[in-house]
């Protein structure tokens, strides 16, 4: 495939850095610094100049490009970008955007701007950050097969009751599959006899009630619910949205706002939600609201160094759980690593919502792990695949061993994967992989 991404920052960067290996890559930026910088750190094309211009859009060669991601960090200009783009070729068109009211507008008309497929970068970040705030000790949770199925990422701590035990003795669910172990950088497929040590990151896929009975299991002291108190700091475009989608689901959330103009618009937007002016960094005010009694706390301001310090400031006064959106991919472990429980990266989110176009054969969904490291991906099944009408005992002997299948689903009912389990042509298939064989393995399914 020939895809022609434009605009070199983070989200096109990591982008271009997942598909280099197995795609021709086009990439275009304003600035010589970055296209220079590109073209030597990945096998990619990189063309200087404005993106919005029919002439660099030739020169990058759109008009023989299956794809054209138009990634930049002004919206306006991915929607033109992505109408120039279809004026002088017949790619498909991504555009990625922070302003709901244009998702709005082409979920109403799915060909306006010219455009056959735009993600809301603000929205799905707020998605990700509610789905982890509804599981205990969860890291990561992604929705697969119209919801039947999740795949959830959990940390083990030091006093969790599967700390020390083997997989064999943890797996007491009958709708769940331990699809993998990450522990000191490392991707483990676990067998029976794999041993769960405190600090692992198990990645476990099934359905959404056994993976929140899981999640209980590992941290049996966090019970969320509606009845638990979560507070937003910052009313930015993602804070916004983490509150109404809360608010969707019965949590009546804090949110403080240093903006007094914002606060206002807030307060009349939210109605569940309490909305308070003031300045997050405020020791005082913040021990006067006892901030410190909520359960989880949710850092997102327009500032990496300020989610941090506020994160840090709400464990200091006794807040469960923070988490923080990190727009710089390199600071989430960072972070994670000095007291944030959970980093949210809005571009890597966003780049999992892409990444599934350029997958061969095609995946209804994606979601990637440890900074890429693996993906889970769900595919449907057709009468070429190698999983078609074969058990999977079988059918897995012809993949990679870091290849997992870990959910089944058929006409909408849920089928745990066993051995003996014949795969239909028709069915849903959810399945773990590291990322080196993804490519290798997408022609088979």
């Amino acid at each position: 495939m020939r895809v022609v991404i434009v605009g070199a920052g983070q989200v096109g960067s990591s982008i271009a850095a997942d598909l280099h290996g197995a795609h021709e890559v086009v990439v275009v930026d304003s600035d010589p610094e970055r296209t220079e910088e590109l073209n030597y750190s990945l096998d990619v094309l990189a063309v200087t100049g404005d993106g919005t211009s029919v002439s660099t859009l030739e020169e990058a060669g759109v008009a023989d490009a299956d794809m054209v991601i138009a990634s930049t960090d002004d919206d306006e200009t991915n929607i033109v970008l992505c109408s120039t783009a279809k004026a002088i070729s017949d790619a498909f068109t991504i555009a990625r955007v922070k302003n709901t009211e244009y998702l709005r507008t082409w979920q109403r008309s799915e060909k306006a701007f010219g455009i056959d497929f735009m993600v809301c970068t603000n929205l799905l970040a707020a998605e990700s950050i509610v789905r982890v705030i509804g599981l205990p000790a969860a890291r990561d949770v992604d929705p697969f097969a119209g919801g039947s199925v999740q795949m959830a990422e959990f940390e083990v701590g030091e006093d969790s009751p599967v700390a020390d035990i083997t997989v064999r003795e943890a797996d007491r669910f009958d709708e769940l599959t331990f699809a993998a172990i990450l522990r000191d950088g490392n991707v483990e497929i676990p067998r029976g006899e794999t041993r769960i040590q405190s600090g692992d990151r198990v990645v476990v896929i099934g359905t959404p009630p056994s993976v929140r009975e899981f999640g209980e299991s590992i941290a049996p002291d966090e019970t969320p619910g509606t009845a638990e108190e979560v507070v937003i700091i910052g009313g930015s475009e993602i804070g916004y949205h983490v509150a109404r989608l809360l608010e969707e689901r019965g949590f009546k959330p804090r949110l403080i706002e240093r903006d007094d103009a914002r606060a206002r618009k807030l307060a009349e937007d939210l109605p569940r939600t309490v909305v308070m002016q003031s300045d997050a960094r405020d020791m005082d005010f913040l021990e006067r609201e006892h901030v410190g009694d909520a359960d989880l706390l949710v850092a997102a301001v327009d500032s990496d160094e300020k989610n941090l310090l506020v994160s840090l400031l709400a464990k200091r006064l006794g807040v469960e759980r923070t988490v923080a959106v990190i727009n710089t991919t390199e600071y989430v472990d960072l972070f994670e690593a000095v007291g944030v429980d959970v980093g949210i990266n809005p571009r890597e989110v966003v780049a999992e919502e892409i990444i599934r176009f350029t997958l061969e054969g095609g995946a209804e969904n994606v979601a990637l792990i440890e900074s890429n490291k693996a993906e889970v991906l769900e595919i449907e099944v057709d009468d070429e695949s190698t999983l078609a009408n074969r058990p999977i005992e079988e059918s897995v002997a012809e993949l990679p061993e870091s290849v997992v299948i870990g959910a089944i689903t058929r006409n909408d009912e849920f089928i745990t994967p066993r051995g003996a389990t014949v795969v239909e042509p028709g069915d849903h298939v959810v399945l773990f992989a590291a990322t080196e064989v993804v490519d290798l393995i997408a022609p088979k399914l």
